[in-house]
């Protein structure tokens, strides 16, 4: 049995894997769950963890995946609620790590690879294709969708590693919360998670060594939403 909040913390851990594809940081499962510090999470997440909810990933900042769900909430048909590395298999075959998805035959569709994004200060706009990469159409919503290369740590406490490929759906908007690629000033492009402050936009990093960068919103310019992410090892 869980308590009221072990499952609070729990559905929302769920919720945001399924829409931004990395777990929420710390900071927003205290605001999310109404406590006033994280030691009551940090106590939530391991009694999930002692109860084979969660697991923790090692080598990766604050990372979880989802084990289990309750009986009571398993009622998704089977799939996986937890984010798991997608590992994209190449022409020979190779050992997988547990957990992971290899590309199949009918199961996967290329995207193009639209070259580097920093996580991190911006670098210039990205515009060329370079080449393609098969993705899991699990991992694909409705829409357009491209890949790029992840350059940089400022989102390592969101789970974005430097060499990860990110997939990104085109859309021009975003909530408060969404990890997007922002274009400013119609030159610069970042992967950073999206805030508006009072009439502002905030490009906010998930590392504390980065500082949030505010600009008006009309520098800032959406192109596309984080739905999943590919990491090789």
């Amino acid at each position: 049995m869980l308590t009221k909040k072990q499952l609070d913390l729990l559905e929302f851990i769920d919720r945001r894997l399924q829409r931004d594809g990395v777990p929420p940081s710390f900071d927003e499962m205290k605001e999310a769950l109404d406590l006033r510090s994280k030691s009551g999470i940090h106590r939530l997440i391991t009694a999930l963890e002692e109860r084979g909810f969660i697991r923790r990933l090692p080598h990766r900042a604050r990372a979880l995946e989802i084990v289990r769900m309750p009986d009571a909430l398993s009622d998704r048909g089977g799939r996986s609620t937890g984010f798991t590395p997608r590992v994209i298999a190449g022409d020979k075959p190779a050992a997988q790590p547990r957990g992971a998805i290899a590309v199949e035959s009918g199961g996967a569709q290329d995207i193009p690879l639209m070259g580097r994004i920093a996580a991190g200060v911006p670098i210039a706009a990205i515009s060329e294709v370079a080449r393609h990469v098969a993705v899991p159409q699990a991992m694909l919503a409705h829409g357009e969708h491209y890949a790029l290369e992840v350059r940089g740590d400022s989102m390592r406490d969101a789970g974005i590693n430097d060499g990860d490929v990110v997939v990104i759906r085109e859309t021009t908007t975003a909530d408060t919360g969404d990890i997007v690629v922002a274009l400013v000033d119609g030159q610069e492009a970042t992967l950073k998670r999206f805030r508006r402050e009072k009439g502002m936009i905030a490009l906010e990093a998930a590392n504390p060594a980065y500082e949030t960068r505010i600009y008006t919103e009309s520098r800032v310019k959406v192109q596309g939403r984080l739905v999943g992410l590919i990491r090789t090892y």
